[in-house]
């Protein structure tokens, strides 16, 4: 813009007008505001309770009252403890995985590579809940595990608390890490390596001073995000810590809210998520400084792999022992345990009531398998449909806002839309359900309440799930030439004609994926919904939980087995969609 228009108001005025009134300026008023009432009205709505007058003293009763300390200080170190003992777990896993296959001859590395993405797919209360089958004792009273049922003791220590939490947690989120960190040390090029092998320097100099710093964003990253995870997850210390008292911030809101202290609930709420965005943004700085890790040059490159000799097969077993924790042991447990009358003889006695069995008051109180359960059927129908809305829901709206940022990336409204649709990242999932009760749990002037409602689900879903529905957007829309649309918009096409007649289309598969991956991130989780739940409105993973709280670990366990399989099933899929879609990744 030149000085004259800058100095002629008149001037300076149509320049603005006419910045407001580009093709994309209203796309992008429409997605911001669609935006804002999904994720920004509730989470303000949830502040603004604790603020009235009559909410206002749950502050000082979390933070400083007689009860403060069971409250909120010993919940939060438990929060903490898990949260930076499984981050450094996760790194050290993923990290050794992803060395392994990326950077060494390991035999069956592609094999290792497939079953270390696979934790992630299985939901984290199954995990827990085969570890219960496993190693629960009679401390609690009830039925024991496997191992005091072949006639070993169970420490207290190994059955409950802490200890089985932070294992559980590892075992699950590793795959995370394991996927970011093998992402960055495929772009380590071999020209470093071979530098450093001509000056004289040993493999394990090669890897501490050369391919761990250059991999530390990566390393940051995995473990924040590690981190995030294991701080806002309900079920595993729901499971695992609950029956001995021991409390975290995800289970301390959820009991808040489920005996009706919601201001309570609502303050806690909000400190998980300052947590958890505090934790994000420092690993954000810490890697944003000048310093450079760039690796990537237009030099060709190529990986360069170790031998690693005679430690081969150790370390091959040492990978096999982790994965087979981490992925076999868990669904063979859980599958077994849908069949045995008891988690004591897990592998005797076998039988299907538990799926197809009726109503028999000798076994379970009369409660019918999955086939003739009523409750159970229900929630199966609930969840697919909830599953299939929020997927749809959620690339619609990630299309619409990756589409008016793509095509238009300057201006504050752009960078608006991008803040706003991540924002979601940085709260836990049991916080935002929570936010969802603050803001649609009352009537909002004409509107009615929508708590109990599937529309409440819908829009939650849809709502927390932003950040994966516009990423991948923006991937199709990646996809499509934007020449291709100016030519339609030239001859006339609107908006809605150009995406059904051009993008859609051409880009059908990338969509399908991510509505897959939507779909399955939905059906697994707990956290999100746990709080939404009503007994008109169930969802497999709520009911999953409810039975195994009351002692009914066979259905439950069979339930997370009709889970398990959608999800794993859904997502290749959606891989073999993607790789479709994207050929490269095939390479």
């Amino acid at each position: 813009m030149t000085q004259a228009v800058l100095d002629d108001p008149p001037l300076r005025h149509a320049a603005g007008r006419r910045r407001w009134l580009a093709p994309g300026t209203g796309l992008k008023l429409v997605v911001l505001g669609l935006l804002a009432l999904l994720i920004v009205m509730p989470l303000l709505s949830t502040v603004l309770f604790t603020l009235t007058e009559e909410s206002r003293g749950a502050w000082g009763d979390v933070l400083a009252g007689r009860l403060s300390r069971a409250l909120f200080w010993q919940p939060l170190l438990n929060t903490l403890v898990i949260g930076v003992v499984v981050s450094v777990a996760c790194v050290l896993l993923g990290g050794f995985l992803a060395w392994l296959v990326v950077m060494t001859d390991i035999p069956f590395r592609r094999t290792i590579g497939v079953m270390a993405t696979l934790p992630f797919m299985i939901p984290s209360f199954a995990s827990a809940l085969a570890w219960g089958s496993l190693f629960r004792n009679g401390r609690l009273g009830g039925r024991v595990g496997w191992l005091e049922g072949m006639g070993f003791s169970v420490p207290d220590w190994l059955a409950w608390g802490m200890v089985p939490t932070l294992v559980v947690l590892s075992l699950h989120y590793f795959s995370l890490a394991f996927t970011i960190i093998a992402a960055a040390l495929a772009t380590v090029s071999s020209d470093l390596v071979e530098a450093a092998q001509i000056a004289g320097a040993r493999g394990r100099r090669i890897l501490m001073g050369i391919v761990l710093p250059v991999v530390t964003p990566a390393l940051v990253a995995a473990g924040s995000l590690c981190f995030a995870g294991a701080v806002s997850n309900f079920a595993t210390p729901a499971l695992l810590g609950l029956p001995v008292r021991m409390q975290t911030l995800a289970t301390r809101l959820y009991g808040m809210i489920s005996v009706g202290q919601t201001a309570r609930g609502y303050v806690i709420g909000i400190l998980l998520v300052l947590i958890s965005a505090a934790v994000l943004w420092a690993a954000n700085r810490a890697v944003s400084g000048r310093r450079s890790y760039a690796t990537i040059t237009g030099k060709g490159g190529r990986a360069k792999r170790f031998a690693l000799g005679r430690a081969r097969l150790p370390l091959l077993l040492v990978a096999a022992l982790i994965l087979a924790c981490a992925t076999v042991v868990p669904v063979i447990v859980l599958f077994a345990s849908s069949l045995a009358p008891s988690s004591a003889a897990l592998f005797s006695n076998w039988t299907v009531h538990y799926w197809i069995g009726e109503s028999n008051p000798a076994i379970a109180q009369g409660i019918p398998g999955i086939v003739h359960n009523p409750d159970i059927l229900r929630a199966i129908t609930v969840t697919l449909t909830l599953g299939v809305a929020v997927a749809g829901a959620g690339m619609a709206l990630g299309l619409l806002a990756a589409y008016a940022t793509a095509r238009s990336r300057a201006g504050w409204l752009s960078a608006t839309i991008t803040q706003v649709s991540f924002l979601p990242l940085l709260v836990p999932g049991i916080a935002f359900g929570a936010a969802y009760i603050a803001w649609a749990g009352a009537p909002i002037g004409p509107f009615p309440a929508l708590y109990g409602t599937f529309l409440l689900l819908v829009i939650a879903g849809t709502a927390y799930l932003v950040p994966f529905s516009v990423q991948t957007g923006r991937a199709v829309i990646q996809q499509v030439s934007g020449e291709l649309d100016e030519s339609a918009r030239l001859t006339g096409a609107g908006l809605a004609r150009r995406l059904w007649a051009i993008t859609v289309p051409l880009a059908v598969r990338g969509l399908a994926a991510g509505g897959i991956l939507i779909f399955v991130k939905i059906i697994r989780d707990l956290s999100l919904v746990v709080l939404l739940f009503t007994p008109t409105m169930p969802v497999m993973s709520v009911l999953a939980y409810r039975y195994a709280s009351e002692g009914f670990t066979q259905f439950a366990n069979a339930i997370t087995c009709v889970i398990l399989v959608l999800s794993v099933a859904a997502t290749l899929l959606a891989e073999r969609l993607q790789a479709r879609s994207q050929p490269w990744l095939k390479s």
